[in-house]
């Protein structure tokens, strides 16, 4: 099983990337900013545990056929590529370039008091939608107004079995809401609201390859300190409390895979 996240900063993806001792494969995907780190999987020995935390054991070693890449959408002009251009390029190269059997868009993401969200919490995604493509007569369900993409069958498993809430993925291009684009969010039971999601689900979708979205809340739509400086200000906590959670998703995934060999 070859398992692809997609991070959109750098920021975002840094603790997940050390944590595995993912080594940058430089140029990969040139000329495109983007970049890959794969992980050598290091095989954990019976009762070892990992350096997390949390002490959450890796059950990966050979023979398991698990890989895990991570890739980043890179940089331009001194920034982080974000945004639903970026994420949707970088899926589609990464895709066609590593053949992944499992795509996992992770990031941070924005959140509503009123829905009963917290900072530092951690979703896995039961639906992706776009919240600013506002295309009069199209705005159906599953159309290319709102998108409204599938995500893979076994998220509800995973969160299950780690005891993690789920939650709607809705996506724009602005770190700001409109006042018709939250009434669009509400109506459609939107609860994370980021950048890229629905992007890499549209990707994705095109190639038939099963996605899974996990996103972590770094700020409160609802709340009076909703503002970029809140974003920044738990931007390095919620992307450990996120690593954190990426672990656990791929040491089951891992099981999983193990299992299935086994029987």
């Amino acid at each position: 099983m070859h398992i692809c996240y997609i991070f959109a900063m750098e920021a975002e993806a840094r603790p997940l990337i050390e944590q595995l001792k993912a080594e940058e494969q430089r140029d990969f995907f040139a000329p495109l900013p983007c970049r890959l780190y794969t992980s050598p999987l290091p095989t954990s020995s019976e009762g070892e545990e990992s350096s997390t935390s949390e002490s959450l054991p890796l059950a990966f070693g050979e023979g398991t056929g698990v890989r895990c890449s991570i890739v980043t959408t890179g940089r331009q002009h001194d920034r982080d590529l974000i945004g639903c251009e970026a994420a949707a390029l970088t899926a589609t190269i990464a895709i066609e370039r590593l053949s992944p059997d499992l795509v996992i868009s992770s990031g941070t993401c924005g959140g509503w008091a009123r829905k009963g969200m917290k900072v530092g919490e951690v979703y896995i995604a039961n639906g992706a939608m776009f919240h600013d493509r506002r295309v009069p007569g199209d705005n159906a369900w599953d159309t290319q107004g709102l998108g409204n993409y599938s995500v893979w069958e076994g998220s509800w498993r995973i969160a299950e079995a780690l005891g993690m809430p789920m939650g709607k993925v809705t996506t724009g291009s602005s770190f700001e809401l409109s006042p018709e684009e939250d009434a669009l969010i509400d109506a459609n039971g939107g609860q994370l609201k980021e950048m890229e999601g629905a992007a890499v689900a549209f990707a994705c979708s095109l190639f038939r390859v099963p996605v899974m979205l996990v996103k972590a809340v770094t700020n409160l739509r609802d709340m009076p300190s909703d503002d970029m400086e809140d974003f920044h200000a738990h931007l390095k906590a919620v992307s450990q409390r996120l690593c954190l959670a990426n672990m656990e998703i791929i040491n089951a995934l891992t099981q999983k895979v193990q299992k299935h060999a086994k029987d």
